[in-house]
């Protein structure tokens, strides 16, 4: 269970009501983000699954698919903000040893390492393409979700990304 599971009435007590409504919807915010990423996560486990890839998790499958067919640095992966420092570090480790990424020191700056993806991440690379355009397909005819939704969701969440880089930039 999360930790914005429930709201949390108790931390809302003795806040005027216009606050308390605003703080409700704020933390229901933070609870729906958070479960979202883990639901994507369980539906990339289960096309992996049902394409039988069982030598990697949803995590580095996620991970191949931001990578795409780009040559990046660990650091840039985590800079654009998809991965925790060490946790990418880990799963960039694993995906070279199964073969899913290529890496290679930078000429330009030898402390940093080059990844791209191999022929073998590049599979999974497409496999989460396909997925994610079988769902486009069907997410206006099923999940009841229009374009204009996905732009104003999209609109909004980059503001509260926007207002969060500012809060630790600027320590607000």
């Amino acid at each position: 269970m999360t930790a914005f599971a429930k709201p949390q009435t108790a931390a809302l007590e003795g806040v005027h009501e216009g606050v308390r409504v605003e703080a409700k919807y704020y933390l229901e915010t933070l609870n729906l983000v958070e479960r979202l990423h883990r639901q994507l996560l369980d539906v990339i486990k289960d096309e992996l699954d049902r394409r039988d890839e069982r030598e990697i998790n949803s995590v580095q499958a996620l991970l191949l698919f931001n990578v795409g067919d780009q040559e990046l640095t660990a650091g840039e992966l985590r800079t654009r903000g998809h991965y925790l420092g060490s946790n990418v570090s880990y799963n960039l480790k694993k995906l070279v040893e199964a073969g899913y990424i290529h890496h290679e020191r930078s000429e330009a700056d030898r402390r940093s390492v080059l990844v791209r993806l191999t022929k073998k991440g590049e599979i999974v690379r497409d496999m989460l393409r396909e997925l994610f355009m079988r769902h486009l397909g069907s997410l206006g005819a099923v999940g009841n979700v229009s374009s204009e939704d996905l732009d104003a969701i999209n609109v909004t969440l980059k503001r509260m990304e926007r207002f969060w880089i500012d809060q630790v930039r600027f320590r607000l």
